[in-house]
């Protein structure tokens, strides 16, 4: 195996015409210049050099070796400076993928942020609900996954799920439900709470694949299945329903955060349902700079958003 250090040894002689000039040019002694020209040939298997007293002179297999040294030491020089810009965050690419909600609220201040810290950072955003999201990391199409799960609801998905990941809490985020502003239970969103069971001869308008099983899990628990009229993966489609009067939702406080709900209400719902939003990474990308720092960033928006609602 040919190595850059002997090849820049051997240019050296062969730019300088000895060892002695040589090992001066390169901060070495000839001793040591002889040592790694030896090497070198010894690794190609044929002579590379002819000594004549003082004078040295390429052979035919130096002077090819010389002739491509250039491009090879030049080629390492440059993957060397991209590579040391990439871990000092002056370059490098994260692909990220969030859901929706997380899309609208919390990508925003967090890259924003990124940019102004390291504006040689590149980010790419895809949307895609969990657990697809999930599988599209393990897969390796993406770095970073936004993703959620809620408690205490059978197949929503545990812990384990994310036993090969690196998870990076970001947010709790509660549900509330959305009914009309002329709903008789409108009001409950200034004076205090609803029971999901007062909802149970409504009609309902469900959201994503997820939070729909997630909201047939809550309104089973308290006792009735609820009547789904309209099923949209689209949150801003869910809250113009509720908004129409055409029923009403249930949703996370950050899916209403993204949408201004004309002609709903949100109200604190109760028995309290939660879901876990994090950051997801394999081990390995975890320890790359860019990734890293889109992670630290993801969780100071989360951090900000949980402390604006505390307030």
């Amino acid at each position: 195996m040919i190595e850059a250090r002997h090849l820049r040894v051997l240019r050296a002689v062969a730019a300088t015409g000895s060892f002695s000039a040589a090992g001066r040019e390169l901060g070495c002694t000839q001793p040591a210049v002889s040592q790694q020209m030896k090497a070198l040939e010894a690794s190609v298997g044929t002579p590379l050099l002819v000594r004549s007293g003082r004078e040295m002179r390429l052979t035919q297999a130096g002077e090819a070796l010389v002739r491509h040294a250039a491009g090879i030491l030049s080629g390492l020089t440059a993957a060397e400076e991209e590579v040391a810009a990439i871990a000092g965050l002056r370059a490098g690419r994260v692909r990220l993928v969030s859901f929706p909600s997380g899309s609208s609220t919390l990508v925003p201040t967090a890259l924003a942020a990124l940019r102004a810290e390291h504006p040689g950072t590149r980010v790419s955003l895809e949307e895609a609900e969990p657990p697809e999201s999930v599988e599209a990391l393990r897969a390796g199409d993406c770095d970073v996954a936004l993703a959620f799960r809620y408690a205490r609801v059978p197949g929503s998905g545990g812990a384990e799920e994310w036993d090969d990941l690196v998870v990076r809490p970001l947010l709790t985020d509660r549900l509330v439900a959305l009914v009309p502003e002329r709903h008789r239970l409108a009001r409950a969103g200034s004076s205090g709470s609803v029971a999901i069971g007062e909802l149970a001869d409504e009609s309902w308008i469900a959201g994503c694949p997820r939070c729909r099983g997630q909201l047939v899990e809550v309104c089973e628990r308290a006792g009735f299945t609820p009547r789904i009229d309209f099923a949209t993966d689209d949150y801003p489609a869910v809250v113009g329903l509720v908004g129409a009067g055409l029923g009403v939702a249930v949703l996370p406080r950050l899916a209403i955060e993204s949408v201004r709900p004309r002609g709903a209400r949100a109200v604190t719902l109760e028995p309290a349902v939660r879901r876990e939003i994090v950051a997801l990474t394999l081990p390995d990308l975890a320890q790359v700079p860019a990734v890293a720092a889109t992670l630290e960033q993801l969780g100071r928006a989360g951090r900000a958003k949980g402390e604006l609602r505390s307030m």
